[in-house]
């Protein structure tokens, strides 16, 4: 095969919880590539701290899971979808165990978190806590760093399996449809078209930061599981590579999106001017964490009865509002009255981070301030983790569900990839006898392989700055038409210097400005649609809930 192209049975583009847990569970039919268009450990997958949720308690169960995730849902979750992902947890928790993931266990005197849960023991025994939202605690982890060390593991399996390459600095430009090869002036070198209503998608077009060539790679199924898009935001808890790519790419191929303007808030990022985006986590608050002012005083209650403990957007508004109204600049996280040894063995990883900030936590509130978190919306799929697009699945982060409704309830987004990541592999196993191998053919696109001139990189960090700041100011915690209608505008003129540019000209560290465009203008889209107040979107002109309005009513077809 010409060094412009490239082969494989099952494409992933992204290496986080959902892409690593699908490649391990199809690559036995047949290899697997990975892109990474970082560094493999770069996830937002990696930098989950609090844990994943599950029914494994004896005083827990699958209704309440249920009625707590459709209650931070704000009437939007598809409930049929809950039930599936509720009902799945324990065993996809029971995979990750078997895969060496060692969450946290109790011990005899239920204090010690240094046991670990492993494939001998039982989920009972797991040391479980509590986070906004959940009415029992149901949280498994492992301390503080739980996606990080389930990424390891999964990362580990990965890197040992014959049949699974990961390239690292490998970004995913665009997706490849069939109808593609019809533009090529040069024959198709394969036969095997899939034809249905919709173009089939056949892999991507990649470019490789590394040599700085671009390339095209076929394949028979491709998964989307790029993550979130925080990096849309000034400030944000995500990683920075967080910039809506699978999103773009899959509204550009022709699939639907939707509910993109429900961007979850994360309330509690540590504030302090050298830490960029460190998040404290909602499990602070499970073990009893106080949400103060500058003087000591707790105020969450009078936002909601269940304060520090309420859903994830009323405590965020109530930050948010606090901090207007007192003209402070942040709020702070009071968990002093915890035992210090109790803090620095159940949070190492906060208590000790803050430390390097000057900030000890077993004698001092920690500086907080809300952050753009976790996107709710994204590209349509069903229950199988299916988009409109034959040959396209999507899972994790970038997959508009159904789970999350109109805000995610802590701790569910692990659980969705995971269960997602199954389901995604199960349709590939059907997919890949049904749809026969890739047609593949010589394409003429290219991405530039020059290094940019210093106008052209101050072209792209103003713009990319412009974009974050005008949806930090005008589509953040709390929005209005007006807002909205002025980042429309303006949205409307970057992303056409965007476009021109990348046809013109196309560097490759463009890809993100262009992704964050094209989400940031689709956000606004969605946001404008939505006449009401609802969740983590919340509209001055639109102060109540409309209970008529359906699940899925912010839809926006690819490409339009």
């Amino acid at each position: 095969m010409p060094e412009r192209s490239q082969s494989c049975d099952f494409l992933v583009i992204g290496s986080g919880l959902a892409g690593l847990a699908y490649a391990l569970k199809v690559a036995d039919l047949g290899r697997v590539l990975i892109l990474s268009k970082s560094e493999a450990p770069a996830t937002n997958t990696a930098m989950a701290q609090g844990g994943i949720a599950a029914v494994v308690g004896d005083d827990d169960s699958f209704e309440s899971h249920v009625r707590d995730t459709l209650v931070a849902g704000a009437g939007l979750c598809r409930e049929d979808i809950v039930r599936r992902v509720v009902e799945e947890a324990p065993a996809r928790v029971e995979e990750l165990v078997r895969w060496g993931v060692p969450f946290d266990a109790r011990t005899a005197d239920g204090q010690a978190y240094s046991a670990a849960i492993s494939p001998a023991t039982s989920l009972k025994s797991a040391a479980l806590t509590r986070e906004g939202g959940h009415s029992h605690r149901r949280i498994l982890h492992v301390q503080d760093h739980t996606g990080q060390d389930i990424h390891e593991r999964l990362m580990l399996a990965v890197r040992q399996h014959p049949n699974i390459e990961i390239r690292e600095q490998h970004f995913a430009v665009d997706l490849i449809l069939e109808d593609d090869s019809m533009a090529s002036t040069r024959r198709p070198r394969s036969a095997g078209a899939f034809r249905v209503e919709r173009s089939r998608v056949i892999g991507a077009h990649v470019f490789d930061r590394g040599r700085m060539k671009s390339f095209d790679v076929f394949a028979r199924v491709t998964l989307l599981a790029t993550g979130g898009a925080g990096k849309v935001y000034l400030y944000t808890s995500n990683w920075s590579g967080a910039t809506g790519d699978g999103i773009a790419m899959a509204w550009r191929a022709g699939a639907r999106v939707a509910n993109l303007e429900f961007m979850q808030f994360h309330p509690t990022c540590l504030y302090h001017p050298q830490a960029r985006n460190f998040l404290i986590t909602e499990a602070l608050r499970g073990e009893g964490a106080e949400l103060v002012n500058a003087q000591g005083e707790a105020f969450a209650k009078r936002y909601h009865p269940l304060g520090a403990l309420a859903p994830r957007d009323i405590v965020a508004r109530s930050i948010d509002a606090e901090m207007k109204k007192t003209g402070a600049e942040c709020m702070f996280l009071d968990i002093t009255h915890q035992r210090p040894e109790f803090l620095r063995e159940r949070f190492p990883v906060i208590y000790k981070t803050c430390l390097s900030f000057g900030i000890d936590m077993t004698c001092q509130p920690i500086p907080i301030v809300p952050a753009a978190h976790y996107l709710c919306g994204g590209v349509i799929t069903d229950a199988d983790a299916r988009t409109d697009l034959p040959g396209l699945l999507c899972a994790g982060e970038s997959a508009c569900t159904g789970l999350h409704g109109a805000n995610r309830l802590a701790s569910n987004s692990l659980l969705e990839a995971v269960v997602f990541a199954d389901r995604a592999a199960q349709t590939a196993r059907r997919w890949f006898s049904e749809l026969g191998p890739a047609l593949e053919f010589e394409s003429d696109w290219s991405l530039s392989g020059s290094r940019q001139e210093d106008d052209e990189r101050i072209a792209i960090a103003h713009m990319w700055d412009e974009i974050r700041r005008l949806m930090w100011n005008y589509v953040g915690i709390v929005r209005s038409n007006r807002r909205l209608a002025a980042a429309q505008a303006r949205l409307n003129v970057i992303r056409g210097e965007i476009e021109r540019d990348h046809q013109l000209n196309r560097h490759p560290d463009a890809i993100e400005l262009r992704n964050i465009a094209t989400v940031a203008e689709l956000t606004v889209r969605c946001a404008m649609r939505r006449r009401e107040s609802r969740g983590i979107h919340y509209n001055i002109d639109f102060p109540h809930a409309d209970e008529s309005r359906p699940a899925l009513d912010t839809i926006l077809s690819g490409g339009a």
